[in-house]
């Protein structure tokens, strides 16, 4: 199933008061609930305090209560998905606050210089290799000058990975969900336009994060102890780690 069929049939459905999405791709553990509520929140150190127009690339149902904050110092967030239940969704927790957009963001037309904050989380890798040029082109374009562009996007030279090539225990199976992921150098093509910046966000995928850390009080308190480490040697975990978050500011 492609990502499209996928969000547009179960991706937003719920089994067990919780998004198919989350059961699939999150760690929803007690132990690491902290934790992943805290990435999360790495956000908001990036967006700007207040403003007008804030928009939310593949907003999703705006599934996490940190999630919501993003614009709540925002006026209107301007949501764009191409699942129908996803926007529906939003719909109903943004109400009057939100404008949305149901449809291929590559093919919607916004002004340029429109928006105060632009951010994207888990979307660009989705996109085609041959795609996520363009799509973060339009982003630059539609963003006001000096305004963040905040994309939260996944590192391919991760420890694991290396350590998986090592050993023979890369997995030669076609993943359903596409997925394409640029190295982290292939950035720096925008710095002719952009101040480009990586932060870590989480460093491992969750099904890493469930093998490494037990669910219980040892691995709630490493968990801790790895939040707190991601914030002191931010250029090693951007640079070994699973996702990080890229912060564009056009000239």
């Amino acid at each position: 199933m492609d990502i499209y069929n996928f969000y547009n049939s179960i991706g937003w459905k719920k089994k067990n008061k919780v998004f198919e999405d989350a059961n699939l791709f999150e760690d929803l553990r007690k132990s690491s609930k902290n934790y992943v509520s805290n990435c999360r929140k790495r956000i908001l150190n990036h967006i700007p305090k207040k403003g007008t127009h804030i928009l939310d690339f593949a907003s999703g149902p705006i599934q996490y209560p940190e999630y919501l904050d993003y614009s709540k110092n925002y006026k209107t967030r301007h949501c764009v998905d191409f699942s129908k239940d996803a926007i529906k969704l939003a719909k109903k927790k943004l109400g009057k606050k939100g404008k949305f957009y149901c449809g291929d963001f590559l093919k919607l037309k916004f002004k340029k210089n429109f928006f105060d904050c632009s951010i994207s989380l888990h979307t660009i890798y989705h996109l085609d290799k041959t795609k996520q040029k363009t799509a973060i082109e339009k982003l630059i374009k539609i963003t006001k000058p000096g305004s963040p562009i905040i994309i939260v996007y996944s590192n391919p030279d991760t420890i694991i990975n290396k350590f998986k090539k090592i050993f023979g225990f890369n997995k030669t199976k076609k993943k359903n969900i596409y997925f394409f992921c640029h190295p982290l150098k292939w950035w720096y093509q925008f710095d002719n336009r952009t101040k480009v910046n990586l932060y870590p966000w989480r460093s491992f995928a969750s099904q890493h994060q469930k093998r490494i850390f037990f669910n219980n009080y040892l691995g709630k308190k490493m968990l801790y102890i790895l939040f707190k480490l991601e914030n002191i040697f931010q250029k090693f975990f951007v640079n070994n780690f699973q996702y990080y978050i890229v912060v564009l500011k056009k000239h």
